[in-house]
């Protein structure tokens, strides 16, 4: 027996690329747009004001120790002229990162509500979790052509699962004393979602954002295979002339990235700074 269900993957998506078109089309325009606008802003700005902005950022958030290290390491990406990319790759994350929430946490939402809206969700959050993620360029490739928007496109699909199941998680794990409290005080759904449910599932939610931030970062080196410009790129043309001192300093401004990234949204408590030195 010969099962092509590759054969009747490539039918489906060129019946997709055959009569929706125009929407595609919309879609990589916004989101090139999008990019260029926030790209365009972050290069203009003079890179010391950055990097102050990024260590008041980090201070603010996490303490002094990890916004000395966002400081010293900012300044070192610029010295190893690499800030160009850096400020690429960091939009792109960024990017990835906004579209994956915006797009997760309300389904996160709409799962915890509805059993079977999870259900039907749960196996296609597994196949987008466990799919390698260089299956994803393949059709990002094909719908979006070469560049940024592919990348983003494939990083938000890549990124997007944590935050759907640890919106689901801290809402469902709600005391439903809380629930009946409020459902006494006569709380429409709305009201009860926006003044308690969130509210008690800020912590999981905050760990489902940062962990789409996170492999949207992992996704940079691996989106630079489809043109995304940034870090990545600079890591994959070290690899392809073997050039070690490329390869590595490209390799190390990701880490800085990542670094930085993790401890600010893994300490995002709404303000609430963290007193540790």
């Amino acid at each position: 027996m010969d099962i092509k269900i590759g054969y009747y993957m490539e039918v489906f998506i060129q019946f997709l690329l055959d009569n929706c078109k125009p929407f595609f089309s919309s879609i990589s325009n916004f989101i090139e747009k999008f990019m260029l606008g926030t790209e365009s802003v972050l290069l203009v700005l003079p890179p010391l004001i950055f990097i102050i902005s990024l260590t008041l950022l980090a201070w603010f958030f996490t303490n002094r120790k990890i916004s000395l290290f966002t400081f010293f390491s900012l300044l070192l990406v610029f010295g190893m002229g690499l800030w160009i990319s850096f400020i690429q790759t960091f939009v792109l994350v960024i990017v990835a990162g906004f579209f994956s929430l915006c797009i997760g946490i309300p389904i996160g939402i709409l799962c915890s509500k509805s059993k079977h809206t999870d259900k039907i969700l749960t196996p296609t959050l597994d196949f987008m979790q466990t799919m390698p993620p260089f299956v994803y360029l393949i059709p990002a490739v094909m719908f979006f052509g070469i560049g940024q928007v592919p990348a983003v496109i494939s990083t938000v699909i890549f990124a997007m699962p944590p935050a759907i199941r640890l919106t689901k998680l801290g809402l469902n794990q709600v005391p439903k004393e809380l629930i009946e409290v409020g459902n006494s005080f006569g709380f429409t759904p709305f009201e009860l979602l926006l003044k308690i449910q969130l509210p008690m599932a800020t912590p999981s939610i905050l760990a489902g954002i940062n962990q789409s931030i996170m492999l949207s970062l992992s996704m940079v080196v691996i989106a630079s295979m489809i043109g995304a410009s940034g870090l990545g790129s600079n890591v994959l043309n070290g690899i392809q002339k073997m050039e070690i001192g490329v390869g590595f300093e490209a390799g190390l401004s990701v880490v800085i990235l990542a670094i930085i990234l993790d401890r600010i949204t893994g300490n995002m408590r709404f303000g609430q700074k963290k007193h540790s030195k």
